[in-house]
């Protein structure tokens, strides 16, 4: 993986600044510490900083064509760079490199816009193609790799993180109060809205089709090149389940495979749930002995999986590298986390995985394989079972039983509640009830206790939702369990599972994540099966476990899934740093003007005396979680002076022109 930036003057054939773009580059020089390398002509600026996993040697970006017409800086790995490499030259193109970065000028030239569906892989890409003056910025289907874009007058500034973008001087950081909402919605930053005034995330699936003249005329249309689908409900492939097990057995090998290549030495994470485990087993079996894995150790006999681990460890004959993780490395590491993540975080764990990136780059590692996504299309979640008890409920038609339900057990566990029409609201704008949604309501009862009035009127007058861009004239169509599966992998797992559980905390180690489960195949495959291979009454990821069976102790791979989670309270402890006090003090709280300054003052006081575990606690500890990396995440980028602690680095000015 690396970071790409640059810039494209709209109007003209302005170039910014060298030592602009070098800025922007260096902003970012964590996701590629091995080497840089720029373009500038007609108007356009390229940036790349590469971390060097493919063609070590010859690799240097930007790469172009034979004839210098199309240019390509690239963040990613296109895992199939062989096959396709040895098609493009039956065809007559001549490569000069063996990285797979080369790919994307001759797919261009050969495809035009039909390349993405030729496209295998992670990746963020900017490609110039100087003959139709014509800039395309994309990014892959499931939201591995970021792309962040601002257009600031004649200007259209790009970068894999929003850092790139700041260090142009050409715009300033400004909140965006509708990311401070999507936050607090979601606990995920899912785009195209971001925490940043003029700064947008380029989603999943889409790519910016940027075209000039010398005459002065100017297109930027944001399009789709791909994106999820199912069959319709009752259209489902329905086979026996040894049949399906084989072929996703088959898939899962070739996907691992392709993700084991590289020119540096793979490692995998492994949590000791069935879908890390189950990555770890297959890549020791393609490799030919035992993968190294890394662990995270959370200090909470509750949340810690290491014993888990460790059987499936010993069973493959893996020597496991245990990181710790207690209330001094959460209270430490959060400063780093929210400066990685460019956003506020509640989700407290993700700073133990950004520990674990941390002990993959000392030991000298670039890449790790991850279990993330099964849980996306096989109903991993909880919350989907909840909401399948639930849906019992709601046996006579018209009487929603179901939703009683819910208010009073928020009443009763002491909870403000949302009214019924908001709710209706949020249900009419992805298609109807939804697992994601008793989740993301109990998130979002923290708005209604600590929104100050900025923020209150900005709930009141944006719903979240409505920013996603659902396609709801297919998900009407789709089986219930494929329309929450959608819901998920639009939001939850580009907005939290890609960006601070996963490229984010690893680039930031110079870390490059891949995803076995987030194959395109894998989910082609996963999409057409019938419903019950994925859920069958209360149980979870069916096909995966009958997989897991043929390689792993009963134990592991019919485990209930835990969810991977750090402790939320630490930051409230009897002597919290001081950066913590400060940040949550009555004069930075008045002046970031977010938060009901009462409010946080009282609960910050009284979660301390409710019930261990009770989820009134857990949903006020996540609030509070929410209002310090908020406070930490304008200190960092918009106002240095709510605590005594470092800031992210003013970028140089320059004149936009």
């Amino acid at each position: 993986m690396c970071g790409i930036a640059g810039a494209i003057d709209l109007a003209g054939n302005r170039l910014v600044p060298t030592d602009v773009l070098h800025g922007m580059a260096d902003a970012i020089v964590h996701r590629g510490p091995d080497e840089d390398g720029y373009f500038q002509a007609d108007g356009v600026s390229l940036a790349n900083r590469r971390l060097s996993i493919v063609g070590l040697f010859d690799g240097k970006q930007p790469i172009s064509n034979e004839d210098g017409s199309i240019s390509v800086v690239f963040n990613g790995e296109l895992f199939d760079y062989p096959e396709k490499r040895q098609k493009l030259e039956a065809k007559g193109h001549r490569f000069r490199t063996h990285c797979d970065t080369e790919l994307f000028p001759h797919l261009w030239e050969e495809y035009g816009e039909e390349m993405f569906d030729h496209l295998h892989g992670q990746y963020a890409v900017a490609l110039w193609d100087r003959r139709q003056r014509r800039l395309i910025l994309a990014r892959d289907r499931f939201g591995i790799c970021p792309l962040y874009w601002s257009r600031q007058g004649d200007w259209l500034l790009f970068g894999s993180e929003i850092k790139a973008i700041l260090a142009s001087g050409i715009i300033t950081a400004r909140p965006d109060l509708r990311g401070i909402n999507h936050v607090f919605t979601f606990f995920a930053m899912p785009g195209p809205v971001t925490c940043f005034q003029g700064i947008s995330l380029l989603l999943p699936g889409h790519f910016l089709d940027i075209r000039t003249s010398r005459k002065g005329l100017r297109t930027v249309d944001d399009r789709i090149h791909w994106q999820i689908d199912f069959p319709d409900a009752g259209e489902e492939d329905r086979n026996d389940p040894t049949v399906f097990v084989d072929e996703f057995e088959r898939l899962m090998l070739a996907s691992i495979e392709r993700r084991l290549r590289a020119d540096v030495p793979v490692v995998s994470y492994l949590s000791g749930g069935v879908d890390s485990s189950l990555i770890v087993a297959l890549a020791s079996k393609i490799r030919g002995n035992p993968i190294p894995t890394f662990t995270i150790r959370i200090d909470d006999p509750h949340l810690d999986e290491t014993d888990q681990a460790g059987i499936v460890s010993r069973h493959l004959g893996c020597e496991p590298t245990i990181v710790n993780f207690g209330a001094d490395e959460v209270l430490k590491t959060y400063p780093r986390l929210i400066h990685a993540a460019e956003s506020p975080v509640i989700d407290t764990s993700c700073a133990a995985l950004l520990l674990l990136a941390q002990e993959v780059h000392r030991q000298g590692y670039k890449v790790a394989l991850s279990g993330d996504g099964a849980d996306e299309w096989l109903a991993g979640y909880p919350w989907y079972k909840v909401h399948k008890l639930l849906g019992w409920l709601d046996f006579i038609p018209g009487l929603p039983l179901s939703d009683r339900v819910r208010r009073l057990f928020l009443k009763w566990g002491g909870s403000p509640v949302f009214p019924p029409e908001v709710v209706q609201r949020a249900r009419a704008a992805i298609g109807g009830p939804n697992p994601w949604l008793d989740i993301y309501g109990l998130v979002s009862l923290s708005k209604l206790r600590f929104f100050g009035p900025e923020l209150r009127q900005v709930m009141a007058e944006h719903i979240p939702y409505s920013d996603i861009g659902f396609n709801l004239d297919r998900a009407r169509k789709w089986h219930p369990l494929n329309r929450a599966l959608y819901v998920g992998a639009r939001i939850h797992l580009p907005g939290l599972q890609m960006h601070a559980k996963g490229d984010r905390i690893g680039m930031h180690n110079s870390v490059e994540t891949r995803y076995p489960f987030l194959d395109e195949e894998i989910f082609a495959f996963l999409a057409r099966i019938d419903p019950a291979m994925k859920m069958k009454g209360f149980g979870d990821k069916r096909i995966l476990r009958l997989l897991a069976e043929r390689y792993l102790p009963k134990e592991i791979s019919w485990r209930r899934k835990a969810m991977f989670r750090a402790p939320f309270d630490r930051f409230h402890s009897e002597r919290p740093p001081a950066f913590v006090e400060q940040l949550l003090s009555v004069e930075s709280l008045r002046k970031t003007g977010y938060f009901d300054v009462e409010a946080v003052l009282h609960w910050r006081k009284a979660f301390k005396l409710m019930r261990a575990r009770s989820t009134q606690r857990t949903s006020v500890e996540m609030g509070l979680a929410g209002v310090l990396s908020t406070q930490l995440w304008h200190h960092l980028f918009i106002d240095s002076s709510l605590a005594e602690m470092p800031s992210q680095q003013k970028p140089m000015l320059v004149n936009a022109g």
